[in-house]
């Protein structure tokens, strides 16, 4: 298969970065990782809170997608905070000023999510899309910090999408795979009422929106990166629950939620999130798993009998 060119990839190893990686090589690609890890195989060390970087791994490289940031899901005291805050601010800072530095920079992809809309972004009319502005709470400032560190690399002209993502379904990780045990036991339900609204997105149609900004030049700034289709949070668990053939009757309050994990409940598993993914729609991208009930097949690996 002939060399599509390299790509450096942060957050190589998490769960979309394996799965990107597996896709760009099947594509033709050469995948360089950037890595807080010494003696990589395939890349190239660095170290973003001491700004610490090799600039020559981003040298004749067709674009640069960065993943790499400190687990959101966790209870946010206030060291995990600036940790969630500074990973993502620093690092992509970092990036952007050396890519600025390139004559005609590759481009640069980060991973950004939803979030930046705020916890209750369904609109008045439910239409919340790329030009729709940010909202309150911690994760939203997070988000427009993130995206704003990119700015040196557009200030030269560079190329550069947020990638905005939602609910990443798979079952090698994320919230799905958290899911899978509870809901094989019968012990699933909705969270609280169950009536906020859910943006999410297949993994495998994620990989497919990362490889069009990747190969789409026309393409830059935000991508709300999630299926076209939300559903509130009882639909999801009911066909979550109908995919495992199991019942899911046991609801999971929400005061429980706010005591094990604080602000971090409410912004994003009591969070009401009714995203639409505009600009995708106006590309004409193509989902593999548009509808949950085809998305959970997929990620279980099962057929549809329907």
């Amino acid at each position: 298969m002939n060399n599509r060119g390299t790509i450096v990839v942060s957050g190589a190893s998490g769960l979309i970065g394996s799965a990107l990686r597996s896709s760009l090589l099947s594509r033709g690609y050469i995948v360089q990782e950037l890595s807080r890890k010494s003696n990589l195989p395939n890349g190239q060390s660095w170290n973003p809170a001491s700004e610490q970087m090799n600039a020559s791994i981003l040298q004749d490289t067709t674009a640069v997608v960065h993943l790499s940031g400190e687990p959101i899901a966790q209870r946010w005291t206030y060291s995990v905070r600036q940790r969630i805050l500074e990973s993502r601010v620093k690092s992509t800072a970092l990036l952007a000023q050396k890519l600025a530095q390139i004559d005609a920079p590759p481009p640069l992809i980060v991973a950004s999510g939803i979030n930046y809309y705020g916890a209750s972004c369904t609109g008045e009319n439910g239409d919340i899309t790329e030009m729709s502005q940010s909202g309150s709470g911690f994760l939203a400032s997070v988000c427009r910090e993130w995206e704003g560190a990119a700015q040196p690399l557009i200030n030269v002209g560079g190329r550069v999408v947020f990638m905005r993502t939602g609910v990443v379904l798979s079952a090698q990780g994320g919230a799905l795979a958290k899911l899978l045990m509870p809901f094989r036991l019968g012990l699933g339900g909705p969270i609280s009422h169950g009536r906020q609204h859910m943006s999410w997105i297949a993994i495998s149609d994620l990989v497919s929106a990362y490889i069009k900004a990747i190969e789409d030049v026309s393409i830059s700034g935000p991508v709300n990166a999630v299926s076209p289709n939300s559903i509130s949070n009882k639909a999801f668990t009911t066909a979550l629950a109908r995919a495992l053939s199991r019942p899911a009757i046991l609801p999971l309050p929400a005061f429980v939620l706010r005591l094990v994990f604080g602000c971090m409940a409410e912004e994003t598993l009591l969070a009401d999130m009714k995203v639409i993914p505009q600009r995708l729609l106006d590309m004409q991208f193509e989902w593999q798993t548009p509808d949950i009930h085809s998305a959970l097949l997929s990620c279980l690996n099962k057929k549809s009998n329907e």
